[in-house]
């Protein structure tokens, strides 16, 4: 989304809907650093004070990270996204936990409210998980295997679950990104069970299917928190 010159009146307003728009068209993606304050002047036509006030909005939201020396970074996609980070997204256990009841009901619903553009959906987006999947390309399966697990959610058809999720969807990443590195979990799980279920209309295999590895992948936390001699884990950044 291109950067317009704002109009004169509500000034701070127009440039947080334009940064924020820029983070949710995925212009600048999560992690990335935004431009520089005075490359922002320039673009949007606007005092420093305004820009200023802007940015400081935006990371109390918490789509914006200020770092004093280095820049101004995203963080999250929404508000919600920002605030649910702070909730859930320092400990591994408690993202997988959250996973799990959001996924497991997710799954279920979409077994009865799926469409066939959502099947059509499903398989492609399974086919190109495995592919990455076979191809050993790590970082590309993470990015494929969320969008999965976020497509499986979307095909329930319930807005409020699909919006819970959407919230969380960079806390989610992480956890796939750590569990497969450390796992090698994308050489290991299969998922064409889960959407077998959900394109059969199985409302209880499909629950099942999602909640399979994910409780393998608590039980692994578990026994990691309960022995330090259970090995170690590449550290949970969301």
């Amino acid at each position: 989304m291109p950067l317009v010159t704002t109009r004169r009146t509500g000034l701070v307003d127009q440039v947080i809907e334009q940064l924020r728009g820029a983070v949710a068209s995925g212009e600048w993606p999560v992690g990335s650093r935004i431009p520089t304050e005075p490359e922002l002047v320039d673009a949007l036509g606007v005092g420093r004070n305004t820009l200023r006030e802007a940015v400081r909005a935006l990371a109390h939201s918490g789509i914006l990270e200020v770092r004093q020396g280095d820049g101004t970074y995203v963080r999250a996609t929404t508000e919600v996204s920002g605030a649910l980070r702070r909730l859930c997204g320092s400990e591994l256990r408690d993202v997988l936990q959250v996973r799990r009841c959001l996924e497991v009901e997710g799954a279920r619903l979409a077994a009865v409210a799926r469409t066939e553009e959502d099947v059509a959906q499903l398989r492609a987006l399974l086919q190109r998980r495995d592919a990455y999947q076979q191809q050993n390309k790590y970082d590309e399966f993470v990015r494929a295997d969320t969008e999965l697990h976020f497509a499986v959610v979307r095909s329930s058809h319930n807005a409020v679950l699909t919006e819970l999720y959407r919230g969380i969807t960079e806390a989610i990443m992480a956890s796939v990104a750590t569990t497969s590195e450390e796992r090698q979990h994308f050489q290991e799980i299969d998922h064409r069970g889960l959407v077998e279920a959900i394109v059969a209309g199985d409302v209880e295999r499909a629950g099942e299917e999602a909640a399979g590895f994910l409780d393998d992948l608590l039980s692994d936390e578990r026994n990691r928190e309960r022995s330090p001699t259970y090995g170690s884990r590449p550290e949970f950044r969301t």
